[in-house]
């Protein structure tokens, strides 16, 4: 995952939540993310992106309300959500999440088995760290709106082999 700030790898869990990673891969696959952005950021807690309505700044009002327009069902699993997990973002309804995912700034037992954990980072944990500290003003319920664009330049899905 490459962004403004720098590139992330993640390794996906199919173990636990293959339906979770094979819907990621295809939207990556279709550039779905490209272009979009990280929407809600909450330094010690996650950073939010997949939303296809923020690559429109004209859309910011809509922000975080983007799927792909479809909805997958729940895959809650064992994995814990520590520093670097990725985990689909949702509604109030298990079974509501699309293409909105969260990457975990630091550890929150409070989602285990509550959100659908599908893999973790495996390099730019320090691209965590820089996204999770730009500063942020209030979207209306919480200090989580990123003062500056946070971009998804591209997501490639690559074999892990191929890894430097």
């Amino acid at each position: 995952m490459k962004t403004t700030l720098g590139e992330m790898v993640i390794e996906f869990w199919p173990d636990v939540a293959p339906k979770t990673v094979e819907n990621f891969v295809t939207l990556a696959k279709k550039g779905f993310y490209d272009g979009t952005c990280f929407h809600r950021i909450i330094k010690g807690f996650m950073i939010q992106g997949g939303d296809p309505l923020t690559k429109d700044p004209a859309k910011e009002a809509l922000w975080g309300t983007g799927s792909p327009g479809y909805t997958i069902k729940a895959e809650f699993n064992e994995r814990p959500h520590d520093k670097g997990v990725i985990s689909m973002a949702r509604g109030p309804h298990p079974d509501s999440a699309g293409s909105q995912f969260f990457i975990v700034h630091a550890r929150a037992p409070h989602l285990d088995r509550q959100y659908t954990a599908f893999g973790k980072l495996i390099k730019g944990e320090d691209v965590l760290d820089k996204i999770a500290s730009v500063p942020c003003a209030s979207n209306g319920r919480e200090m989580s709106k990123p003062t500056q664009r946070i971009e998804v330049i591209s997501v490639k899905i690559v074999d892990r082999a191929t890894l430097k």
